[in-house]
């Protein structure tokens, strides 16, 4: 049975890098997981703990079902002012009260201009809500746009070794676990 990888993707632009990359590491993949796109992130909520006292707004729990009952989770993510992207982060902050992300299998990949203040910050919320993020299955890719074309495909042959790589070891990370959460 294969399993499941809920994509996370920082940006919401229709042609990002960053899209570009999860569809390549999905092709990397795509004997052995079965890879969603979670489209949702511009429908989600601005984070306020006030909506989450009883049950929190159907979108956002759909949000969390999805991440509960994926195998694991590829965040790939530009980086903003030095920053993670706000819509990203408020996803994050949807899920900081439940544990839908403990010792979730989560690869990490921060693709943008410069990307290391947004990696830095990325891993560590990710630590912090207890996600099982491993030096193998994190990447940092500066440059992006220059590594990628238009059409998507990574013309990078340092990159593409990279995100085989990172892809490989999170499908080893994912076989691993003997049961879906």
């Amino acid at each position: 049975m294969k399993k499941t990888v809920l994509a996370i993707c920082g940006s919401t632009r229709a042609q990002s890098a960053n899209l570009f990359i999860i569809q390549y590491v999905a092709s990397l993949m795509v004997n052995d997981v079965e890879f969603e796109v979670y489209d949702g992130l511009t429908q989600l909520p601005y984070f306020n703990p006030d909506l989450d006292k009883e049950s929190a707004p159907a979108v956002v729990e759909s949000f969390r079902q999805k991440i509960n009952s994926a195998d694991g989770v590829l965040i790939c993510t530009p980086e903003y002012v030095f920053s993670l992207p706000g819509i990203l982060k408020n996803a994050i902050e949807w899920c900081v009260a439940t544990t839908v992300f403990s010792e979730k299998p989560v690869a990490l990949i921060t693709a943008s201009a410069s990307g290391a203040a947004a990696h830095q910050s990325l891993q560590l919320v990710m630590k912090t809500i207890y996600a099982d993020i491993r030096t193998d299955t994190q990447l940092l890719i500066q440059g992006a746009k220059g590594k990628i074309d238009g059409e998507g495909s990574v013309t990078d042959t340092i990159v593409a070794a990279q995100l085989k790589t990172l892809a490989d070891s999170f499908l080893a990370q994912l076989s691993a676990r003997t049961t879906s959460p």
